[in-house]
């Protein structure tokens, strides 16, 4: 007779002394304990006793009866079993910029409105836009703007985009301009410049490293460059600085060969030492007015983010330095900022309630002007009507709301605003018409 028995279905024989048991069940004397598993058949080895039942009528080589028992229920064996991989922690992500950690409570402020505003924006190509500005005011004269933007290839999210050149030109001449570079894949540069006319004002330019869970961003401006060095020394000064960022984006392991590398070289000290001194040696000992401004980050966990600012500035007879303390802990629906130092404390919250309603509280606080304020301000989005909605309120007495309002299937933007200090008894509103 072949070998054909499945465990839970062959009946004892009748000379079994627990034939009376059930084949299904598993009582006192227990079904697997019938079958020769157990203290009924299995030795201390594990293995068919000489008492078993089925061993005297099928004999055989032994087998483990754990692993039939196992293949009885359906189950692998112990061995065979798969092992949990252990749990690999997600990386901690880039806290962002240091200028961005109250970004969320400040959107929901709404932004100062004051005259009538016309906006048309025109889109010329994928990497290149204009906008033009008409503003008529009864604070001042009325005045034109030509903002211009062009954006790069390179995109690491939907609000980076490198790399990007940003202008701005009133009809007086004066010019704000913005350049964003991606020097590396972890290295920022940005440079800003600003003139009053014909003149050479301002001046800054930021780097930034951005790291797994850490940022750390250097910032270097002269405010007051024309003022006490002359025109010449300021055009000088921009145009050294611009080639150190050309040649260093286009070259950074070095021009051998090369002339401008040689005229650089000379004119910093060494053809070897002129790219860390360069800038700091053309510009800062013969400049009066010199800001210098550390910012560094760390994710310490998934949700706490921890930092510092260190501010140095140096002027004619002044000189100091401003160090402050940063702290971010963003949960799923709120966000909670504080700033920190010997100039003052900022702190924010930030709560968004559900896909209409957003509220921020914003507390201000300068220990050198002695003032305190306190800002309570609400977003509310109307999806159905296409409207925003935006109030504060501040302990200055100021209360002010502005309402946008879109008009598809045209793309025009109407915007209206009011906003009143009772504390000085001021009121002023304003209206804009944005297109495109």
């Amino acid at each position: 007779m072949g070998r054909e028995r499945v465990w839970g279905s062959v009946s004892p024989p009748a000379s079994s002394p627990h034939s009376s048991c059930s084949r299904s069940s598993i009582g006192p004397c227990g079904s697997f304990w019938d079958w020769g598993v157990g203290g009924c058949g299995v030795g201390p080895e594990g293995g068919r006793g000489s008492n078993s039942v089925l061993s005297q009528a099928n004999p055989g080589p032994s087998r483990d009866p754990w692993t039939e028992m196992g293949n009885t229920l359906g189950l692998a064996p112990m061995g065979a079993l798969p092992r949990r991989s252990p749990r690999r922690e997600e990386p901690l992500p880039n806290p962002g910029s240091f200028d961005e950690l109250h970004r969320l409570c400040k959107d929901v402020f709404p932004a100062q409105m004051e005259g009538v505003k016309l906006v048309v924006n025109k889109v010329l190509s994928s990497h290149f836009q204009v906008a033009h500005t008409v503003h008529m005011s009864a604070l001042g004269l009325p005045g034109y703007h030509l903002h211009a933007a062009y954006a790069g290839d390179w995109q690491l999210s939907p609000t980076e985009v490198f790399p990007t050149v940003v202008g701005d030109m009133d009809s007086s001449g004066s010019l704000n301009a913005q350049v964003l570079l991606l020097l590396a894949e972890r290295l920022r540069a940005k440079a800003v410049f600003q003139t009053q006319q014909a003149k050479f004002l301002t001046w800054q330019f930021d780097g930034e490293y951005r790291g797994d869970d850490y940022t750390a961003t250097l910032t270097l401006g002269n405010p007051d460059l024309i003022g006490e060095s002359g025109e010449e020394l300021g055009r000088g000064c921009f145009f050294l600085v611009a080639a150190h960022l050309l040649v260093s984006a286009v070259a950074p392991h070095g021009l051998e060969g090369s002339g401008v590398r040689s005229i650089l070289g000379r004119l910093g000290g060494g053809e070897r030492a002129w790219l860390p001194s360069l800038r700091l040696t053309l510009c800062l000992p013969r400049c009066p007015t010199v800001i210098m401004v550390a910012h560094f980050l760390q994710s310490l966990t998934h949700r706490l983010v921890l930092g510092g600012e260190l501010v140095y500035h140096r002027r004619p007879g002044e000189e100091g330095a401003i160090l402050t303390l940063a702290g971010k802990y963003s949960a799923v629906h709120w966000v909670a900022t504080l700033n920190v130092g010997s100039g003052g404390a900022h702190a924010s919250y930030y709560h968004r309630a559900n896909e209409q309603v957003q509220v921020g509280v914003e507390f201000e606080a300068n220990t050198r002007l002695q003032d305190t304020t306190f800002s309570f301000g609400y977003h509310l989005t109307l999806p159905q009507a296409n409207m925003v909605f935006r109030g504060l309120v501040d302990s200055n007495w100021c209360v002010g709301a502005v309402l946008e309002k879109k008009m598809p299937p045209l793309p025009v933007t109407l915007a209206l605003g009011a906003f009143l200090n009772h504390w000085r008894n001021r009121f002023h509103c304003g209206f804009s018409i944005t297109v495109g």
